[in-house]
Order: C-alpha cells, then sequence, then structure tokens
C-alpha cells in the first residue's frame, strides 16, 4: 500500500516505530484516547501497552503523564524513547538539582511528549502544582496508569500509594486517562474503573494466552543446579531466573558462575550502577542469564527470552502468568519452568502472616486473600490438568487444555486413593482444624525409619490436594488448619473414585 493511501495513525505508528501494523486491541485505546475518552486496556506482556499512550501524545504533540510503580521500569521506558528519538523523561527522587532544572524547563517549553513518575510523586507539593502548570498551558493530553492492578487489594502487587491515584480525575477532569495492566480479574478490573474513577470507559480485554509458551512445574529436587544448568543450556536467547530473596539471588548467581555460566544479580538491595550495569547487559549481551527478584522485567524490552525460570513457587497466579510472560515476545517457542517445594508455600505463608501482624487488623482482608492466592498457585504447581488453563483461569479467562504444557503431554499412570483419602478424612472429622503438617504426620506414624519421612511427604500431598479438590478447607491465616467441607462429608457417606497419578 502506498503511505500516502494509509491513514494518518498507521503513519504515525510507522514512522516514530517502525512498524506497520498495530497488535490486537492497541488502535482501538489510541483512537478512544485521542477522542478524549477513558480507557482500560487489559493486554497481555508483550501485547504492547505502552504503545496505547505514546502514540497519541506524539500525534497530538502535547504531554502526557506516566504514572509508573518502579525507578527501573521507567528509566528503561525512557531510554528506549530516546533512543527513538522521542522526547521523555522520568521525575524522581534521585535526580540531581541541575538535572530537575532541566526536566523543568523542557516541560515549559513544551519539549517533552511523554513524563514518568511514581504515585508517591504526586504526594509532593512540588509535583503537585507542576500538574496544574501543564493543565494551565493546555499541553496535558492524556494521563496513564500503568500496572494499574496494584490498586486494587484484589490484585497481586497491591502498592498502598496506588490508592491515591483518584485525585487525578479530581485534579485533571478534562483529561483522558487509561489504565493498562497485563493481567487483571474481574474483580480487580472494577476496582480499577471504580478507584480511578473512569467514566464511561472504553474496556479492551485480551486473552492473557501465549500460544508460544510451554508451562512447566515440578518439584525441585535437593539440589537443583544440574536440573537448571540443563534447563539453561538448552535455552534460546536470553534467560531470567527468578528467586525470592535477594540472598537466594545473589547465591544463585554465585553457583551458575561457579559452573560456568557468567550469570549476573540483579535486585533492589544493589547500588544503582550496579543495576545499571546488569540491566545493561541483559539488554544487550546474546545469551545473558540474569538471577533476579521478580521486580525485574516490568517493561523491560527483550524480545528474545527463551527461558523464564523460578526457583521458589510463585505468590500468585496472576503475578506468575505475568513473569512468565516475558518469555517469548518475539513470538517464538519458549519454556517458562517453576521448580517448587510444598516448604516454599508454607514460609509464603508466614511470611504473609508477619506482614499482617505488622499491619494490624485493617489488612487482614487483603492478607487473607493472598493466603488463597498462593493456595491457588499451589494448586496449579501439584495439579494435574493443563498448566495454562489453571493459570488462565485464574484472571477469570475460560479457556480449552493448551495441548503444550508437561501436563497435557504427560503419560503418567493413575491409581484410586479412595483408601487414603477415606483415612485422612476419618481422622479430621473427629479433630476438625488439625494444621496439615502435624495431622500428615499422625498419619505417617506407623512408617519407620527412612520410610517415615517419605510417608510425611506423601500425606501432605495427599491432604493439600483434598484441599484443591474441595473436599477439605483449609483457614485464610496462613496455619494450615484443615476442616471437613459438606462434599467432604458426603464422600465419607458415599465414596467416589479418586484417580491421581501415583
Amino acid at each position: 500500500m502506498n503511505a500516502l493511501d494509509r491513514d494518518p495513525l498507521e503513519r504515525a505508528l510507522e514512522r516514530h516505530f517502525g512498524w506497520t501494523d498495530f497488535r490486537p486491541g492497541q488502535r482501538q485505546v489510541v483512537e478512544a484516547l485521542l477522542a478524549g475518552q477513558d480507557c482500560l486496556a487489559v493486554l497481555p506482556t508483550g501485547g504492547g501497552k505502552s504503545l496505547c499512550y505514546q502514540l497519541p501524545a506524539l500525534v497530538r504533540g502535547g504531554l502526557v503523564l506516566v504514572i509508573s510503580p518502579l525507578v527501573a521500569l521507567m528509566q528503561d521506558q525512557v531510554g528506549q524513547l530516546q533512543r527513538r528519538g522521542i522526547p521523555a523523561a522520568c521525575l524522581h527522587g534521585g535526580l540531581a538539582l541541575p538535572e530537575r532544572r532541566r526536566l523543568l524547563e523542557r516541560l515549559r517549553d513544551n519539549q517533552l511528549r511523554l513524563l514518568y513518575l511514581a504515585p508517591e510523586r504526586l504526594q509532593a507539593e512540588a509535583t503537585r502544582q507542576l500538574l496544574d502548570d501543564v493543565l494551565d498551558s493546555g499541553q496535558l493530553v492524556a494521563l496513564a496508569v500503568d500496572e494499574a492492578h496494584c490498586i486494587s487489594a484484589w490484585g497481586h502487587d497491591f502498592r498502598p500509594d496506588y490508592r491515591r491515584l483518584g485525585q487525578l480525575r479530581a485534579q485533571c477532569p478534562g483529561v483522558p486517562l487509561v489504565a493498562l495492566s497485563a493481567t487483571a480479574a474481574p474483580q480487580v478490573r472494577a476496582d480499577i474503573i471504580r478507584l480511578l474513577q473512569l467514566r464511561r470507559p472504553l474496556i479492551q480485554v485480551r486473552s492473557a494466552r501465549r500460544t508460544n509458551l510451554v508451562y512447566g512445574m515440578q518439584r525441585r529436587p535437593e539440589d537443583p543446579l544440574p536440573l537448571v544448568l540443563d534447563a539453561v543450556r538448552a535455552a534460546r536467547g536470553a534467560v531470567l531466573i527468578y528467586a525470592r530473596t535477594r540472598r537466594t539471588v545473589e547465591l544463585w548467581a554465585a553457583r551458575l558462575t561457579g559452573a560456568g555460566l557468567e550469570a549476573i544479580a540483579y535486585h533492589a538491595g544493589m547500588d544503582p550502577e550496579s543495576r545499571q550495569l546488569a540491566l545493561e547487559h541483559f539488554q544487550h549481551q546474546p545469551r545473558p542469564v540474569l538471577v533476579a527478584t521478580v521486580a525485574f522485567g516490568m517493561g523491560v524490552d527483550r524480545p528474545d527470552v527463551g527461558l523464564v525460570l523460578h526457583l521458589d513457587l510463585p505468590a500468585s497466579a496472576e503475578g506468575y502468568l505475568q513473569e512468565s510472560g516475558r518469555a517469548g515476545r518475539d513470538g517464538l517457542p519458549a519454556r517458562c519452568l517453576v521448580l517448587y517445594d510444598p516448604a516454599d508455600r508454607t514460609s509464603l505463608g508466614w511470611a504473609i502472616r508477619g506482614v499482617g501482624s505488622a499491619q494490624g487488623q485493617q489488612e487482614q482482608p487483603r492478607l487473607e486473600l493472598a493466603q488463597q492466592q498462593l493456595r491457588r498457585m499451589e494448586a496449579v504447581a501439584e495439579g494435574e490438568g493443563c498448566r495454562e488453563q489453571a493459570l488462565l483461569l485464574a484472571v477469570g479467562e475460560l479457556a480449552a487444555a493448551c495441548g503444550r504444557c508437561d501436563n497435557c503431554q504427560s503419560q503418567a499412570e493413575r491409581r484410586d486413593w479412595g483408601g487414603e483419602v477415606a483415612e485422612a478424612l476419618e481422622a479430621l472429622e473427629a479433630r476438625p482444624g488439625r494444621d496439615l503438617r502435624s495431622l500428615a504426620e499422625d498419619l505417617a506414624a506407623g512408617a519407620a525409619g527412612g520410610e517415615r519421612f517419605h510417608q510425611e511427604a506423601r500425606w501432605g500431598w495427599l491432604l493439600r490436594r483434598l484441599v484443591q479438590e474441595e473436599l477439605l478447607r483449609e483457614s485464610d491465616d496462613g496455619a494450615q488448619r484443615l476442616y471437613l467441607r459438606a462434599s467432604g462429608r458426603r464422600y465419607r457417606r458415599q465414596p467416589w473414585p479418586l484417580h491421581w497419578a501415583a
């Protein structure tokens, strides 16, 4: 097609970004913003959310203010835009006074198209005055709230500072606002619309299914190093390895380097220069291996990630969809592997309880929700159904089995566990409210020697499975106290076959 025959949006898309076609959902959001309409855009990782607010700024020749949760994420996006010749900046507390002055001068002269800042910056009087100034000048064409699920207590990454963003609507009543997220279950979407006060928004929700990703989850062996090395060496392109704590990140970066791989660590406790060097290494080396905490990767534009490997059980299915979605953004096949242990659930559950004790009773509903999300993620990891189907269900999407994941490909034999189930339910009916660990120990009491540990692990797995199958109910306080559900009592009266892999 001749360039003159194409519409202005397509010409702008190619001129500024080099692309000839919009990705699914992008054009509708861009057009709505240009028409002054609020939007909620839930587009999968790699679906091009950023373009939805970047292109309107360029088409209008005005400023879009972008709220984003992490300085590293903002700096990465600003760097990408500047390399394309698009004037963008990031306002954060680490700016030296001369840099801040230059940024304000560029704003006054209408030389910026995108200004990124963290939500807590909006509480500063100087920032609110700055917002008033750009409003008065007429250059503010849109507001964008990235990672908008952070506003919802139902979301997997709730952040209190996001709760105050509803004030943007009051301060900028005539400016269209777009909220963006890679995953947002229906409850989260409703919270976003309500708390950001979106007015008759266009709602654009695309499937989170990524047909080029292959999910696999397996029990973590006592020493997972050989398994991790095999997975990394078999991967194409870049490799992202996620660990829960900063200490574990550094430990694994050292272990992999000692095994002959050039692995780099990244976490928030590192000094800014070291983090920047790690980011540049990941972005520019041909086959980098980066070990990081899960915040890394948000908005980082590395399309050829061939492996995303979690060394622990993720905290939620919603969060894992986003984290694993950083693989295969080039559309080529990529692997997503989780190595988990039942102890991960226990340690994460106790960590959540610790947060609850520190924050007080007002946080209790959200912390109980976190326990529910954690239990749902454990069910995905230990379940025998399609991994992708279970993950999508967690964000409210119904989908057929993928046919690609390890469970879909499994040929494992199954047997009827009815005898053991009856024994477990009988023990719990006699003493309801037992915690999972002590009940597993009692059920394994007949075993001796080395077999005792194996039997305790087997009974622990079976009790968790009964929770997942909704024959048992588990308390939401992290103590893993168990109770019979009505379905468990029905099973006691009239059992039915329960066939699971041995």
